[in-house]
């Protein structure tokens, strides 16, 4: 084993003299042949840091052979890259290691041998000492890099600022010139800014025509006509408009009609309106994506315009224009879905012993109705089905498919089958059908001659059930997942018995959830307004009640989610079997 070391400062002298020290104590040497060994070693290593220069320091060791003699350990100190000037030969001192299994060392005297430790823990406390001021080091290291380089950013922002001040001292002149300018820019860029806003978060078109009209006047205009060429109202129909509205409407171009040139960027200049010739009218074309909506005629507030004023008012115009397209487009995808939808709820069967009630309101807030469905029909055994549901995303994607869903389960419903295993069939249905699009549902089943109700539901919230004496519970039975994510399920089965007078309520999300406060909260709001009742009103005006549950609970907000409400009455009345479905099959649906 050979192991080198360089030595050009004390600290490689001390680290030298450790890794000697370890390098005699790893192969057997006794402590008081350590400390000589690292006495005579730190004298000639001060002599050669005295002399100065680099220095190599070489351990060899050579092991012990089984029977002969016994090992060493060579030290040897020299002038790094060869010989020295003088001639002196390298230092060298050599140390024996004991042979294997050789007796233990002479006892020595107490006080050598104490004093041996010492010297050796002291070579140990070096080797701490000396780690830690390589900490130490790296730390300072560290640090100094980090004040050189905040010194250079120091100066790179002292050369900023110099370089900004004379920037700004030379601008300083055609600032005072441009301010007015700029502040007359500010505020049409706001103003359109404000006004685009405005116009894009209604989805009314109407109420977008009558904002106009409040934007620009005063300030921009003194009298605003809007044009819309299949407006319903046929008193606007009718109304005589400007040659230069109708030329605007057929060339797509803005046109100023006055007595005198406009001078409007992008604007051609037309002769002043026979309607009204002492006042100039700009015509702008309101252009959607498929085809022109109509014209917007303005008066200035003054004798004219401002180039500036008119390029705002005529990109204002382009921003209404679109608010208006999407606001049509939306009421129109908005009636078919909601047309789509209240064509497909069922119509409730009429069933001695049970009566329900069921209620379907759209969103009122932004396009997300088509989702929500209820139904309920026979199966062939004669029991009644009960089906609540909601299909993810809303519009006319959400609408179909949810009739899809209505007709994959009635025809399921003919093979037979617990409501567990209906939805665990829808489930694989919609998965292999829209693999992007999932739903929720909760199916309840009254069977003949059977006060016990079976129900499943996937990843829909739970059935409320108020019971007879008017308590409330809410069956929060595990419930499978979502219909139609990728995950292999069996939607398991849950029953509750039902007695004459006990109301089952079944609704989607819309009715309870907020998205300030969660679920819990709508549902615990639910179970109260139907503990709140008297019997006698769900026994005998069940559709009444229904409306009077929807009332608290969606008076506090916008509906932005269509609602559905679905309750279920076991019926008091004597002349049938409380709580029990007739199984005759002239009731087949």
């Amino acid at each position: 084993m050979t192991h080198t070391l360089r030595i050009t400062t004390v600290t490689d002298a001390a680290r030298a003299r450790v890794a000697t020290v370890r390098a005699a104590a790893a192969h057997g040497v006794p402590p008081l042949e350590r400390a000589r060994l690292a006495t005579a070693l730190s004298a000639r290593l001060r002599q050669c840091l005295t002399e100065g220069g680099t220095w190599t320091v070489v351990l060899g060791a050579r092991s012990p052979a089984p029977g002969g003699d016994a090992g060493t350990l060579h030290v040897t100190v020299a002038a790094a890259g060869g010989t020295r000037d003088d001639g002196e030969p390298p230092w060298r001192m050599s140390v024996t290691c004991p042979e294997a299994g050789a007796p233990p060392d002479p006892v020595v005297p107490d006080d050598t041998a104490l004093l041996a430790e010492a010297l050796l823990g002291a070579d140990e406390d070096t080797a701490v000492a000396l780690g830690k001021l390589a900490e130490q080091e790296e730390l300072v290291a560290f640090h100094r890099e980090e004040l050189h380089q905040t010194n250079q950013g120091v100066l790179a922002l002292h050369a900023d600022l110099d370089t900004a001040w004379r920037a700004q001292r030379e601008a300083f002149a055609a600032e005072r010139a441009a301010r007015t300018e700029a502040e007359e820019a500010r505020r049409r860029l706001r103003f359109l800014a404000d006004a685009s806003a405005l116009l894009t978060t209604s989805l009314n078109h109407e109420e977008i025509l009558r904002r106009l009209p409040d934007l620009l006047v005063p300030q921009y205009a003194d009298r605003v006509d809007v044009w819309l060429f299949d407006h319903e109202d046929e008193r606007l129909r009718s109304a005589p408009h400007p040659a230069a509205a109708v030329l605007a409407a057929r060339t797509g171009r803005p046109q100023y009609a006055a007595d005198h040139p406009g001078d409007l960027p992008g604007v051609d200049d037309q002769p002043p309106s026979a309607l009204n010739p002492g006042q100039p009218l700009l015509c702008v074309p309101l252009l959607a994506r498929r085809a022109p909506l109509g014209v917007l005629t303005l008066a200035p507030p003054g004798a004219r315009w401002d180039p500036d004023d008119a390029v705002m008012l005529i990109e204002l115009a382009r921003r209404a224009s679109v608010a208006l397209d999407n606001a049509r487009r939306f009421e129109h995808n908005r009636d078919i879905a909601e047309t789509l939808q209240r064509a497909l709820l069922t119509d409730l069967p009429t069933t001695p012993g049970l009566r329900l009630a069921a209620r379907y309101l759209p969103a009122t807030h932004g396009l997300n109705i088509g989702g929500d469905w209820y139904d309920a029909f026979r199966q062939p055994d004669g029991s009644l089905i009960t089906v609540i549901g909601d299909v993810t995303g809303h519009g006319l994607h959400a609408a179909v498919m949810m009739s899809q869903l209505r007709t994959a389960l009635r025809a399921y419903a003919v093979d037979g089958g617990s409501p567990g295993r209906l939805l665990t069939r829808l489930h694989v249905f919609l998965h292999h059908l829209q693999p992007d699009l999932f739903a929720t549902a909760v199916i309840a089943r009254f069977s003949p001659d059977d006060p016990t109700v079976t129900w499943a539901a996937a990843g829909h919230p739970p059935p409320v059930l108020r019971l007879p004496d008017g308590r409330v519970r809410v069956l929060d039975a595990k419930p499978g997942a979502m219909l139609g994510i990728p995950l292999r399920q069996e939607i398991e089965d849950h029953t509750v018995r039902l007695s004459p007078g006990a109301t089952l309520a079944l609704y989607t999300d819309g009715l309870v959830e907020r998205r300030a406060r969660g679920i819990d909260p709508g549902i615990d709001r639910l179970a109260a307004a139907l503990e709140a009742f008297d019997p006698a009103d769900l026994d005998t005006d069940l559709d009444g009640s229904a409306d009077r549950i929807l009332g608290p609970l969606l008076s506090d907000s916008e509906r932005d989610d269509d609602v559905c409400l679905l309750l279920c009455h076991i019926d008091r009345a004597a002349d049938g079997a409380p709580g029990r479905v007739p199984a005759d099959a002239d009731h087949l649906r």
